[in-house]
């Protein structure tokens, strides 16, 4: 079964969602990956073994916690300018895009306990996701991930996310993108330690500007890559609030500067985040999207889905 004409997420009750699979796979694994890249896994068996080891514990999760959820490509890299950084062509890298979809679609058959899972096509910054030094044009952005979405369009993928995205006008092209070839789409930004976009922008304004421009086309927007710590205070003034309906935190209250820096990894304490996510969802009425990003794994997920207060799906 396939959502993309009724995302079942924007019906309400809990959905969870996997970790910081990036993390993981470096300081977990052992693994090396270049340019902070995952997708070159997909293209070996034993790299494919790897991602199916990574999603297991959160797809059990979702099981005991009678939850959907939203399996995200291993994809946030596998876009142009990163694939030829990494030596794949335009036809290697639309066949890892394929792949990651398929690979997804084989789990979602496999845990058909699991109702509903949801197969979304993963995308990321064009440049660095902390500290860009090229900002897009929305008009450069909705070419350049163009690409991208188009082959997830042509898959089974539900929708498409773009994580990790720091400045409105790159958001803006990604959501006309998704728009050109019909494929519902949500955006992540990601924030500082004073709860603005690196761009400078409040996120209030960020959420604003892409819905002006885009005619409110994102199906939602998230928070990602970052600590409750850095953005909770922001829910507490006035914003449009009813469309952020997912939250991906990292483990760590450092700031992104200091992560960059970290030969260690911070996986904080996953009850305490949990508890820290619980306490935004008296803001946040409208968020049942929940999982987590750099150095979170399963263990923070299940915490979160531990505290997060349950509410009926809209009927």
């Amino acid at each position: 079964m396939t959502y993309r004409d009724r995302l079942p997420q924007l019906d309400g009750g809990l959905f969870l969602t996997d970790g910081g699979l990036e993390t993981v796979l470096v300081f977990h694994e052992g693994l090396e990956l270049p340019a902070f890249a995952a997708f070159p896994l997909l293209g070996s068996e034993p790299g494919r073994r790897t991602i199916r080891r990574y999603y297991e514990p959160f797809l059990e999760l979702a099981r005991e916690a009678g939850a959907g959820f939203v399996l995200e490509t291993p994809t946030w890299r596998a876009s142009p300018r990163w694939a030829a950084q990494l030596g794949y062509d335009d036809e290697q890298l639309d066949w890892i895009n394929r792949r990651g979809v398929a690979l997804m679609e084989e789990l979602r058959e496999e845990h058909a306990d699991v109702a509903p899972i949801v197969v979304s096509g993963l995308i990321g910054p064009q440049d660095d996701a902390y500290d860009p030094a090229l900002r897009l044009s929305a008009h450069e952005a909705r070419a350049y991930h163009a690409t991208q979405i188009a082959t997830f369009a042509d898959t089974a993928a539900d929708l498409v996310t773009a994580m990790t995205i720091t400045y409105a006008e790159e958001a803006i092209g990604v959501a006309q993108a998704a728009a050109d070839v019909g494929l519902p789409v949500v955006v992540s930004f990601t924030v500082e330690t004073d709860g603005r976009l690196p761009s400078g922008q409040p996120l209030a304004d960020a959420i604003a500007a892409v819905d002006d421009a885009t005619g409110a086309g994102p199906a939602y927007y998230m928070v990602n890559c970052a600590h409750p710590t850095h953005f909770a205070p922001v829910f507490e003034a006035d914003g449009p609030w009813q469309r952020v309906r997912g939250l991906r935190a990292n483990a760590s209250m450092r700031s992104h500067a200091e992560l960059d820096e970290a030969p260690e990894l911070d996986e904080g304490d996953p009850v305490d985040l949990g508890a820290r996510y619980a306490a935004l969802a008296p803001r946040l009425g409208e968020a049942c999207v929940l999982g987590g990003c750099c150095g979170t794994d399963h263990r923070h997920v299940a915490e979160i889905a531990r505290a997060w207060p349950r509410r009926a799906p809209v009927a």
